[in-house]
């Protein structure tokens, strides 16, 4: 179920460094290198395969953009919220 307004912001006060931009809870991620940036990814991979959901993420060199939302729901959800947690705790 997507969240309200209010939901979101009260989310957005416990993850660090997430914002909501585009009506999608949005962080960029940025790392020493190419190769802790990858690795990062993988990682992370694992776990959003687990949750079967997968974000919107971009990667240059060593910075990821992610931006999570739930198509089906037409915004955010508590498995936004679950995955930006699982993202910060892998950082």
């Amino acid at each position: 179920m997507k969240l309200s307004e209010s939901n979101i912001e009260e989310e957005l006060k416990k993850l660090p460094g997430w914002s909501l931009k585009n009506d999608k809870l949005h962080k960029e991620f940025q790392f020493d290198n190419f190769n802790q940036a990858f690795g990062f990814m993988t990682r992370a991979a694992m776990e959003i395969e687990k949750m079967n959901h997968h974000p919107e993420w971009f990667n240059v060199y060593n910075r990821i953009t992610v931006e999570l939302t739930t198509h089906d729901a037409g915004g955010i959800t508590d498995n936004d919220v679950n995955l930006a947690r699982i993202l910060n705790s892998l950082f």
